[in-house]
């Protein structure tokens, strides 16, 4: 659910903001809008030093020394000393490892050209010998090297399969026509090159000592990353901040939950010359939103934040779209052996971050569809691709592949009809029923459809005797429905006009039901396709086996293939499974559920660790 916001308009001295700032900060319970904030020239530096600090903290958490290099490091003086320390180094290595590459690149050119004395030329050249340096196709060479050999004195250097490198001896000015490539002289030969890259190398190494110093300062530069995302908060609250008297005075407006707003209270009335208006939100204020689930729902506003968090007034969708997510990561993964490798993983994590954050509620959302997918999976007979009615022919598996085609759009319908009717209760609760009346009256209509037509295509031991296509009791549904939309979906217009307008959001209505329905079609679509590369995968396996092979040559032959398809198809399979039922839940969910999406998390100034 969505927690309830205060809202606060503080008035006090231009000359006590920062301090006024820092103990909200040392609170850590108010949110101070700063909206429509425009960073200066000094303020981007200070986005980017907190951007680089950043980068600097993690990338300093995976360096590693070499063995044996820099035991007792000497940390810097302070953080920023470090950051300095750091980014220095870091150009210099980068424009160590730039040169690095230059002289390997140089560096494979002269290596089949071996070692020479490049002053022994300049000196033959002087003396009227000039080498000519050439490289030719190896099959044009071993055709024409007789022929050349008679015309110009020339010398294999080296070869391999593609191409012959050698040189021929000229006078100065005079004319070389070959069917090969000329290359320009080199200045110095191997040697040279590789001792450059050793100096480089060396350098790259005296760096560690730098970033040994740097590493060894990593509290002091998280805390200097800490300080300047604090002095970044009381920017962006200044800069926004409204002015009055002639600059004497400043407002702003802050925000914290009703549970909360006690304590902010407090230090209001203990805080010497503010003048503060408490108020509850208006429908036209920018309100922040802080959600406040239980542990189920709290696992899944992981997936909710990946496209938007509800706006303040609405309702959050969280708890109930939580669910449907698990059972369509399970349908979508649709395999026992799948979900068992999912949940020892999601477990594993569990393991492996015992303190709450987001990686313990990833783990927990990976163990929860891990055990979605492996009850699916069992219910449908499928373990690594294997039927396991094959195995166990008594017990009576749900044949996917048959009879899930017409499920997945039931379940579509299912679902839509659910969002419409939290927006029917939203809408009631916001503006009152009467509103809510035409969109009623669509569910009503959908609702009866549903019931009368769509179970008979499901099971015909589902149909409701008193309630089918050609009773009395549907069309007078279809009657009640029709009247809600079509006369009374806008309450205090003209009859004539809400007929219009409801004629057209009945078009709407059904176009876009078709499209919504059918999207869910990917659930099926994409639990056969996992399935059938299982199987693929397991045939392919068995396929190598040599006929009459014994029980360790099928181990040998079969488990790398297994491994190897199976793995790629559970990768392939989970990115699928992960993504669509998100795709179906922010799209066809949301729209019927009538989701508005806020412009502002609750993010009160505090204290950065």
């Amino acid at each position: 659910m969505i927690s309830r916001m205060t809202k606060y308009d503080f008035v006090l001295l231009a000359a006590q903001s920062e301090d006024f700032i820092e103990r909200l900060r040392e609170l850590g319970l108010v949110d101070i809008t700063t909206t429509g904030w425009e960073p200066s020239e000094s303020d981007r530096q200070l986005l980017l030093d907190i951007e680089g600090t950043g980068k600097a903290i993690e990338f300093l958490k995976g360096w590693k020394p070499e063995e044996g290099l820099m035991a007792d490091p000497k940390p810097c003086a302070t953080g920023q000393e470090a950051y300095a320390c750091y980014a220095a180094a870091q150009r210099e290595a980068a424009a160590a490892r730039t040169e690095l590459a230059r002289l390997e690149k140089l560096a494979a050119e002269l290596r089949p050209w071996g070692e020479f004395d490049a002053e022994s030329l300049d000196k033959l050249a002087s003396q009227g010998v000039v080498l000519h340096w050439f490289t030719a196709v190896k099959s044009v060479f071993e055709a024409s090297q007789q022929m050349w050999s008679q015309q110009y004195t020339l010398s294999e250097i080296d070869s391999d399969d593609s191409a012959v490198r050698f040189v021929v001896v000229a006078a100065p000015g005079e004319e070389i026509s070959l069917d090969a490539q000329e290359m320009k002289a080199p200045a110095t030969d191997i040697r040279g090159v590789e001792t450059q890259m050793a100096a480089e190398q060396a350098r790259l190494t005296a760096l560690n000592a730098d970033f040994s110093s740097a590493v060894a300062s990593l509290p002091l530069l998280e805390r200097y990353n800490a300080e300047l995302r604090e002095r970044l908060q009381s920017v962006r609250v200044t800069a926004t901040a409204a002015e009055a008297a002639d600059g004497v005075l400043r407002v702003m407006e802050g925000w914290a939950e009703a549970e909360t707003a006690a304590r902010v209270d407090a230090l209001l009335e203990e805080y010497p010359n503010v003048v503060y208006i408490k108020s509850d939100p208006t429908p036209e204020d920018d309100t922040p939103v802080q959600l406040k689930n239980g542990w189920y729902a709290r696992i899944f506003e992981m997936i909710g934040d990946l496209y938007a968090r509800p706006k303040y007034g609405s309702l959050d969708l969280t708890p109930f779209f939580a669910p449907f997510y698990m059972l369509f990561f399970g349908i979508c993964l649709n395999d026992a052996g799948y979900g068992l490798v999912l949940l020892l993983m999601g477990l594993w994590l569990l393991w492996k971050n015992p303190q709450p954050g987001m990686m313990r509620r990833a783990a927990w959302f990976a163990t929860l569809c891990a055990g979605a997918t492996i009850l699916f999976g069992g219910f449908c007979g499928s373990f690594f691709g294997l039927n396991l009615k094959d195995y166990f022919p008594g017990v009576p598996f749900y044949d996917f592949q048959n009879n899930f085609f017409s499920v997945a759009l039931a379940i579509g319908v299912v679902q839509i009809l659910f969002g419409m009717a939290i927006n029917i209760y939203v809408i009631s609760r916001s503006f009152g029923f009467k509103y809510s009346l035409g969109l009623l009256g669509w569910f009503i209509i959908l609702l009866a459809g549903s019931v009368a037509g769509g179970l008979p295509m499901l099971n015909q031991a589902w149909v409701i005797p008193w309630f089918t296509t050609s009773s009395p009791a549907f069309y007078a549904a279809l009657g009640v429905g029709a009247v809600l939309l079509l006369l009374l979906n806008t309450p205090g217009r003209n009859p004539l006009l809400n007929v219009g307008s409801g004629l057209w959001t009945l078009y709407n209505n059904i176009t876009g039901l078709l499209s919504d329905v059918l999207s869910y079609i990917r659930l099926f679509a994409i639990g056969l396709s996992g399935g059938v590369l299982a199987v693929v995968f397991n045939s392919l396996a068995d396929g190598f086996v040599p006929d009459g092979a014994g029980i360790a040559v099928r181990i040998l032959v079969m488990l790398p293939i297994l491994l190897v398809g199976h793995g790629i198809n559970l990768f392939m399979s989970t990115i699928s499974s992960f993504v669509h039922p998100m795709r179906l839940t922010f799209v066809e969910f949301y729209k019927n559920a009538g989701f508005e999406m806020a412009t502002r998390s609750f993010d009160p100034i505090r204290k950065m660790d």
